[in-house]
């Protein structure tokens, strides 16, 4: 199987600590692409026809995509159980609300790269990072608990949504209301799996 990345993508990276925090690195194949929101290279579009990736190519069925979709059948696929049955809806829930952050952050981020700067909007971004910092902030005052148990796909989800924020919004500053999120996130980042999927700083 060969997973389509970039580097840089946080919903990638979700798929790619699976990778290596179930042990599939032999069974599946990273393949970092060059591709934007406004240019889909063509691999991205012949996996996905929204362009967007993640995208899992299989040899035995169609493509696989969107992050949530992807873990799923590679969770599966290798039996690691990230996704337990005895938590599975609150587990959904907490990635859910980590994918949003994600979501969030990137249009931030699209924003000021690809859109002319007469055309950007103060209040849209302003509006967007509105959904991150409640997003945050509801996983600081609910979930902790969540985040210090077994390893599961939330804790992926969440890390991976801190450290995009981390690399493209720093300055936003939300460790500072969050005290007990910014902890976990600094231990949860020692994980061999983090490290080795950190993202370009460029």
């Amino acid at each position: 199987m060969k997973l389509l990345i970039s580097a840089a993508s946080p919903f990638a990276r979700k798929c790619r600590v699976l990778l290596r925090e179930a042990d599939l690195m032999d069974a599946v194949r990273e393949v970092d692409i060059a591709t934007s929101p406004l240019s889909s290279a063509p691999e991205a579009l012949a996996a996905n026809p929204t362009g967007k990736i993640p995208a899992l190519i299989r040899s035995d069925g169609p493509a696989l995509y969107d992050s949530r979709v992807i873990t799923r059948f590679l969770n599966d696929h290798a039996g690691a159980n990230l996704y337990p049955a005895a938590r599975l809806w609150e587990l959904l829930t907490l990635e859910a609300t980590a994918d949003a952050i994600m979501e969030a952050a990137l249009l931030i981020t699209y924003e000021s790269r690809f859109r002319p700067a007469a055309q950007q909007s103060a209040d849209w971004t302003e509006a967007q990072w509105g959904k991150a910092e409640r997003a945050i902030s509801a996983i600081n005052e609910r979930w902790m608990s969540h985040l210090s148990g077994p390893l599961d796909m939330s804790q992926i989800a969440v890390s991976c949504a801190l450290s995009y924020v981390d690399l493209r919004h720093d300055a936003r500053g939300w460790r500072r209301e969050n005290a007990d999120l910014s902890d976990w996130h600094t231990a949860f980042l020692t994980r061999p799996a983090m490290q080795e999927t950190a993202p370009p700083t460029a």
